[in-house]
């Protein structure tokens, strides 16, 4: 499967950013990627999210919009993984409120609806839509936008889609019914990564916001270890906002640990912790620092 985009455009002579994320064109990511930069980059959609990593490597695209964690279904693991294989930096987050919509080619009624096809995880943030609509049979598919584009070019009888609205947009779909997910505190965190080095993004809105740093590090498989890792922040007052697990493989029932803090390595506070959490840390690699979202 070959990467889609919108087609590229030149803004004062100069090309216009090219940003890979995984997904269809009106995926949530494209929304993320507006986020970060508003109409100056062109959304690049690759099926799989080892395929976006890929590209941003190979320099097919200039940066790549990733969602790591949703607040009800959690993080995604796989790009928590890949951000270990390659040697890119965050430079932005971003949280991208996920709103559900009902969407059908023009003509279709919500009453003779019978099949709806979306990602799992949109079928399972909208389960008191299908408890009140009993009718309605959910049909799994591999991405929220791509099920608007498979519902409005293969036209299934009676079918309809959960997405964005801006994949309603793109594949001229229409809404049927807004807002279908349970729960409206339903957000997705997305980092922008680039080329380590890459400067801190200003994201629109951002600049008063704190700062935030991320890290990965492992410690010996010893008592008190992680104890003595996470005494270096609060040594220093900083603020732990986040802290997660993976399997470190080639070592079965060792972890990775991946934390994020208020600070940035150039304060003092931040390098002094750094440099204590190297000395106790069997491994260490700052993932990034950029503002929070």
């Amino acid at each position: 499967m070959t990467a889609k985009s919108v087609p590229s455009k030149k803004s004062k002579g100069r090309a216009r950013m090219r940003v890979a994320f995984q997904g269809e064109l009106g995926a949530f990511s494209q929304q993320a990627i507006r986020q970060f930069l508003g109409s100056k980059a062109d959304p690049i959609a690759y099926p799989r999210f080892d395929a976006v990593f890929a590209a941003l490597k190979k320099g097919e695209v200039d940066a790549a919009a990733l969602p790591m964690e949703n607040t009800l279904a959690g993080s995604v693991h796989e790009n928590f993984d890949l951000l270990l294989k390659f040697p890119f930096e965050i430079t932005a987050e971003t949280n991208v409120r996920v709103v559900h919509n009902l969407i059908a080619p023009p003509g279709l009624a919500l009453k003779d609806v019978r099949k709806v096809y979306s990602h799992p995880v949109a079928l399972s943030q909208c389960l008191d839509f299908f408890a009140a609509n009993a009718k309605i049979e959910r049909v799994p598919f591999y991405d929220t936008a791509g099920s608007v584009k498979m519902v409005m070019k293969d036209r299934p009888a009676q079918s309809a889609a959960i997405a964005s609205e801006l994949a309603a947009h793109i594949y001229k779909g229409k809404i049927l019914k807004r807002g279908i997910e349970d729960d409206r505190q339903n957000f997705t965190r997305f980092f922008l990564l680039e080329p380590s080095g890459a400067k801190i993004r200003s994201i629109p809105g951002a600049t008063k916001r704190p700062w935030k740093t991320s890290l990965v590090f492992t410690t010996r498989n010893m008592p008190g270890a992680l104890f003595r890792a996470l005494s270096a922040l609060a040594l220093r007052d900083l603020n732990l906002v986040k802290i997660e697990s993976r399997p470190l493989r080639g070592k079965p029932w060792e972890y990775l640990f991946y934390l994020d803090f208020l600070g940035r390595p150039e304060e003092t506070n931040v390098m002094n912790a750094l440099a204590h959490l190297a000395e106790v840390a069997d491994f260490l690699r700052v993932l990034g620092s950029y503002r929070s979202a």
